[in-house]
């Protein structure tokens, strides 16, 4: 396995993945079967499984999963979770009526990132929806080693790369698609600076 991906026990070692975000893009969905897509520490699996998702959940790091699985225990919550990565997915096509992967195809390089998407599209059945949350390229924690365009790897080994709307729709083929942008400022030490989120919600044709 590549380093970057392997980075990541490290870094749930440090327990820093904690808490969820929004689930606003779920709103209109009905109930089905619904695959986290790189769960982590369950910051999205559990709250998903909360409102009544079936959510098989998968991720690259045993830290991680543990992590969900004990979020899980305590909430009293039936899992399904693996060990996997999300360029090669162990399902078979047409699996799935929700794909949810927010924050994992940031840390991908290139060919990666397009074997991912193609992987999404084949286990989500036909008219299944899709749901993305990436860094936009003008988010304040753009920059480090450049690895490739707009890629960049730090010192904990983990790469960062920061999407624009052009890259996402190239990867969206047999897909119909919204893509949305959010610039939030956030100050530290007196200092302004933008947090550039790139959302996308897309069915499969």
């Amino acid at each position: 396995m590549y380093e970057h991906i392997k980075a990541w026990n490290d870094e749930y070692k440090r327990s820093i993945w904690k808490g969820h975000y929004s689930l606003d893009m779920l709103e209109s969905c009905s109930q089905g079967r619904l695959l986290d897509a790189g769960c982590g520490s369950g910051k999205y699996a559990i709250p998903l499984m909360m409102r009544g998702f079936d959510v098989v959940a998968f991720d690259v790091s045993k830290i991680g999963l543990k992590m969900t699985q004990t979020g899980c225990t305590t909430r009293n919550l039936a899992t399904d979770l693996l060990a996997a990565n999300v360029y090669q997915i162990p399902f078979k096509n047409d699996s799935f009526d929700i794909i949810w992967c927010y924050g994992v195809l940031q840390h991908l390089l290139s060919k990666e990132r397009k074997n991912a998407v193609n992987e999404f599209r084949r286990v989500l059945k036909k008219d299944g929806l899709m749901f993305i949350e990436v860094f936009g390229e003008d988010d304040m924690r753009y920059g480090g080693n450049e690895v490739e365009n707009n890629t960049f790897s730090r010192e904990n080994g983990i790469v960062y790369h920061y999407f624009n709307k052009n890259e996402i729709a190239g990867l969206l083929k047999g897909f119909s698609y919204s893509i949305f942008e959010s610039r939030k400022e956030k100050r530290f030490d007196g200092e302004y600076y933008t947090r550039h989120m790139i959302t996308t919600a897309a069915k499969k044709l």
